[in-house]
C-alpha cells in the first residue's frame, strides 16, 4: 500500500490552515436591523396613577426566535431565515426594549426597566411567533406574545393575557418587511399598554 500520496495530501492541508488559508467558502457580512422608532401615546386611567414600578423580563422563546436570526415562513409549512440580514440583537431582546419604551411612554407606573432594576410588579411574557409569513405576497408579519402579570414576593400571579397582532410590508425588500415588524411590534404594544390600565385598580392595590 503506498502511503506517499495521503501524507502529501495531509501535508498541503496543513500548510493552507497554518498559513491562514481556507477551503471553505466565505460568507458576506450579514446587515443588522432595528426596529423603526415609535412613538406610544399615553394612555387614559381609569383611577389614581400608579405609584408602582414595572420590571419587564426578557420573553421566553424558542430555539429559532431566541436568536438574532429573522425568521420567515416562505410557503406552507416551511421555515426560513433570511440570508444577509440580522436583527441587532436578539428578539426577545429586541421586543423587551420596544415594550420597556412603549409602557414608559403610556405613563401607566412610576417608572417602568428591565427586571434587574428595582420594581414592584413583573410582567413575564413568552413569545410564540416573530416572523414574516407569505400567506401573502408581499409578506405579512405575525407576532404573538402570551403575558403575566406577577407579584414580586413569590410571583403570584395578577392576571394574564395573550396578544397577537399581524402588519403586511409593503413590499418584499426587508426593510419595508422590517417596517412591517415595528408596525405589528407597536400595535402589540398599545393593547398590552390598554390591558394593564384596565387591570389598575389590581395594580394600585400592590
Amino acid at each position: 500500500m503506498n502511503v506517499r500520496p495521503m501524507a502529501t495530501v495531509l501535508t498541503s492541508a496543513a500548510l493552507l490552515l497554518g498559513g491562514g488559508c481556507t477551503i471553505l467558502p466565505t460568507s458576506e457580512p450579514a446587515t443588522l436591523y432595528r426596529l423603526p422608532a415609535s412613538e406610544i401615546a399615553p394612555v387614559a386611567r381609569s383611577s389614581t396613577p400608579a405609584s408602582q414600578r414595572l420590571g419587564i423580563a426578557e420573553p421566553e422563546a424558542g430555539n429559532l426566535l431566541s436568536s438574532n436570526r429573522m425568521v420567515v415562513y416562505p410557503e406552507r409549512n416551511v421555515v426560513n431565515v433570511y440570508e444577509g440580514a440580522r436583527w441587532h440583537e436578539d428578539a426577545p431582546d429586541l421586543l423587551k426594549a420596544r415594550l420597556i419604551t412603549g409602557l414608559q411612554q403610556s405613563q401607566l407606573f412610576a417608572g417602568v426597566g428591565s427586571d434587574r432594576l428595582p420594581h414592584d410588579l413583573l410582567l413575564l411574557s413568552e413569545l410564540r411567533h416573530f416572523q414574516s409569513d407569505y400567506v401573502t405576497n408581499p409578506p405579512t408579519v405575525k407576532v404573538q406574545l402570551d403575558v403575566q402579570l406577577v407579584g414580586t414576593q413569590n410571583r403570584t400571579p395578577l392576571a394574564a393575557t395573550n396578544f397577537t397582532t399581524s402588519a403586511q410590508a409593503s413590499s418584499v425588500d426587508i426593510a419595508d418587511v422590517v417596517d412591517a415588524f415595528g408596525s405589528a411590534s407597536d400595535e402589540l404594544t398599545e393593547q398590552l399598554a390598554a390591558w394593564l390600565a384596565q387591570h389598575s385598580d389590581v395594580i394600585n392595590s400592590r
